[in-house]
């Protein structure tokens, strides 16, 4: 994968860390608040725990059950509340509705960086929301795009395809829809595009929604899983259909799921973010920040591991399948 110009920038910035600084970064305390309980963000709590191990940084990791801002908004308060944290790293479930919680957070003293998702428009230094430190994750419009040229390559170009998605005004799948539906209309036009529907990241949703659209459209060839419950869901409907083979599911998000169903035939395509990578640069940023670091970049894209049935058993390619100790 090509490494782009700001993770240079961002590996440069936190090798400026001399050991003095080090240890006086050791006296931040860091809150981690992800979006939901999955694998995704279970990769990127490793991250988080392994980068505040090797600086000997104290975090406080708290996991809604549930995708919302009234789930998130309630614990990120209580964090607040703590009156320990020095920073917080998190993945705001709404780029608009979760502006003002983080502004309080940033008003009592707590700075933050973003991962995975972003607020306002993710430019943070001329966009709407510029508070942020920074923003670390995937490019996920390029990731639309690519999924998109991926499902048109395994359908042979033509015929009926549809999106599940998670939720609406959220930052990450926002731009996968918009990648994917850009590249459909204009590379692709013998491709009907159906969708989005969003499950709301309940995984039974997606493969109710998913069987719905199969009965409905029996010309159906391919559906495209815009995160973790999107795709195993959609691949459990096309497996339960007896359609596997017949329509292709594109995945994004490697997990052990959607490998399991790529040795089934029905997923043609894996999209591995990197979450290890976002969690683990994102202890460092705030590690950076505390030791005086000004020339952090206020963007960082991760890059992604395109799997297929081809290199998925290459090992420089399947180490980035999210593997969760335990599950």
């Amino acid at each position: 994968m090509r490494m782009g110009s700001s993770f240079i920038a961002a590996m440069a910035a936190t090798a400026l860390i001399s050991g003095a600084q080090v240890a006086k970064a050791a006296d931040i305390k860091i809150g981690f608040l992800p979006g939901v309980v999955d694998p995704f963000y279970q990769v990127m709590q490793l991250g988080v725990e392994a980068a505040a191990k090797d600086l000997g940084i104290d975090v406080v990791t708290q996991i809604p059950p549930t995708w919302g801002v009234e789930a998130e908004t309630p614990i990120l308060d209580a964090m607040v509340a703590r009156g320990d944290l020095d920073y917080i790293i998190t993945a705001p479930v709404d780029k608009t509705q979760m502006v003002a919680p983080l502004q309080a957070a940033l008003d009592a003293g707590i700075k933050i960086i973003t991962v995975d998702t972003f607020l306002g428009d993710g430019d943070y230094v001329n966009g709407p929301v510029s508070f942020p430190i920074s923003y670390i994750g995937s490019d996920n419009v390029e990731g639309g795009r690519i999924s998109a040229r991926g499902l048109a390559k395994a359908i042979g170009g033509k015929g009926t395809v549809y999106i599940n998605s998670t939720n609406p005004n959220v930052s990450s799948v926002e731009g996968r829809e918009q990648g994917f539906m850009e590249v459909m209309a204009k590379e692709f036009p013998d491709i009907k595009v159906l969708g989005p529907d969003y499950n709301l990241d309940d995984l039974n949703k997606a493969q109710q929604q998913t069987a719905a659209v199969i009965e409905q459209n029996p010309d159906l060839v391919g559906v495209f899983g815009t995160n973790v419950f999107s795709a195993q869901g959609a691949g459990t409907a096309v497996v339960n259909a007896g359609l596997g083979g017949h329509v292709q599911v594109v995945a994004y998000d490697a997990t052990k799921d959607a490998v399991e169903l790529m040795g089934k035939g029905v997923v043609s395509l894996i999209l591995a973010q990197k979450p290890y990578d976002m969690g683990y640069m994102a202890v460092q940023f705030a590690a950076a920040d505390a030791a005086g670091v000004t020339s952090l970049p206020r963007r960082v894209e991760t890059g992604f591991a395109i799997i297929d049935k081809d290199n998925i058993s290459d090992p420089a390619v399947a180490r980035f399948i999210y593997q969760v100790p335990g599950k």
